[in-house]
Order: C-alpha cells, then sequence, then structure tokens
C-alpha cells in the first residue's frame, strides 16, 4: 500500500508521499510514486500514484506516450488546462483497464489505483485532483484543501483539525509530515523514505523537492517534538470529574 497526501493552500501545493511497496511480507520494495511532468516558466505537474505498482506504472507510461482523448493524442505536456490534464489521467485509466482489467480480474486481482494531481499550467491557477479507479476525479477546494489516496485514515485527523486555505507552505510542509508520521507509526504497509514537492503558486516549476530519509534531521525533529507534544496534551486533560462518584 502506500499514503500520499496533497494540500491546497493559497500560496500554492504541497505534496508528500512515500516509497514502500509490498509484495507479502517478504518482499518489500522501494518505488518512487511522485512523478513530475515541467516545462519551466510554462507548467509544472506533479502525479502521486497508489495502488497496484504494476497498473499505476502503466497509467504513468500511457500518459507519456500519450493519450487519445477528443480525437487527439497529447501528453500531459500538451494539454492546455489542469483540468484536461485530469481528464487525461482519467482516460489513461481507462485505457489501461480496457487492456488489462479482464485478465486482472480473471487472476482474482482487484483493478486497484489512485492518483493525486497537482499543478499549475500558465494562463490558470493552481489545482489538485484526486482521480479514481473508473477514470472519475474530484478537485480540492478553498473549503477542503486537502486529497489523499493510500492509506488515508491515520494522516487525515491532523489535516482535519489544523489545515485551512490560509495555511502557508512552511506550516503545510509540517502538517504533511506529521501526518506522514501518525502513518507511518500505525501501518507498516507504508515506509520511509518519503518524496517532498512544493509548487509555489505562479512559480510554473517545482519550488522545492527532497527525499526525506530516516536521518533527516528535520523529520527527525518533527516526529519526537510532535509525539512529545501529544504526550503532554493528554498528561495536561482534567480527570473526569465523575471519576470519584
Amino acid at each position: 500500500m502506500t499514503y500520499c497526501v496533497g494540500l491546497y493552500v493559497r500560496e500554492g501545493l504541497v505534496l508528500l508521499a512515500d516509497t514502500r511497496t509490498n509484495a507479502g511480507i517478504d518482499h518489500v520494495s522501494t518505488f518512487g510514486k511522485m512523478h513530475i511532468v515541467e516545462a519551466p516558466g510554462q507548467r509544472v505537474l506533479a502525479l502521486l500514484t497508489a495502488g497496484n505498482l504494476a497498473i499505476t506504472q502503466a497509467v504513468v507510461a500511457r500518459l507519456q506516450e500519450g493519450v487519445w482523448l477528443d480525437g487527439n493524442r497529447p501528453t500531459l505536456f500538451d494539454v492546455g488546462q489542469m483540468s484536461h490534464a485530469a481528464q487525461l489521467v482519467g482516460a489513461a485509466v481507462r485505457d489501461v483497464f480496457a487492456r488489462d482489467g479482464q485478465a486482472l480480474a480473471g487472476q482474482g486481482v482487484a483493478f486497484d489505483c489512485s492518483f493525486l494531481l497537482a499543478g499549475e499550467i500558465l494562463g490558470g491557477p493552481p489545482r489538485l485532483y484526486l482521480i479514481y479507479s473508473a477514470g472519475n476525479f474530484i478537485e480540492a477546494t478553498e473549503d477542503t484543501p486537502f486529497l489523499q489516496i493510500g492509506e488515508v485514515k491515520y494522516g487525515k485527523p491532523i489535516l482535519d483539525r489544523a489545515l485551512t486555505f490560509d495555511t502557508s507552505l512552511a506550516d503545510g510542509i509540517k502538517l504533511v509530515l506529521v501526518s506522514m508520521d501518525s502513518t507511518l507509526r500505525s501501518n507498516l504497509t507504508v515506509g520511509m523514505p518519503i518524496d517532498l514537492a512544493l509548487i509555489a503558486a505562479g512559480a510554473l516549476r517545482v519550488t522545492l523537492r527532497r527525499r526525506i530519509t530516516e536521518e533527516d534531521g528535520y523529520f527527525h525533529l518533527v516526529r519526537e517534538r510532535w509525539a512529545a507534544a501529544l504526550r503532554d496534551a493528554y498528561l495536561e486533560l482534567p480527570a473526569p470529574d465523575w471519576l470519584a462518584s
């Protein structure tokens, strides 16, 4: 499994993905799940993947080759709007399903894949989408400024409580790292290293890209201070007033 999260805030986009692929208790591998398409000054898009690795890699390959859509065969370098990019990813998912879905079903394998697509194309604002295995998609909004795929439940509470559209990019980095740390601690199918990308609004390039390992000093600081803060908050809670009755 995996965990990927994207934040859509006023200042831009924050993206984080783990790299673990688990094909059984004795077969654990590392694969990057963040794919960047970039033409600085013109467009920058990031595609984060979760689900069956063979399926998601097939979708990424199809996008690189070009996908038939409305009589043309564009790639992510060609589409004129972020909504068209989301449609293209959905079309690629449906193409792979048409080719492989029946064979996978015959082997008892579910067509399991999902994607986060984030970025900005010249002339339009930053956008963040979640594309499902049916090829349909939803978009992050100011009211719901984050999207997740994979093992989403462990890292969601901190985002629900703390994230708003006005959160800064710097604070967004802290939030996605805490969200990821909560998932790492609770689910063995999500693992280090993790890939971070920052896309500032209007930059039309990747502002920051970093692979974070267990030895990363800042990530170690975040996870230790967050754990300590949780312990302190729990200890400071008053005992229930009905305990002695």
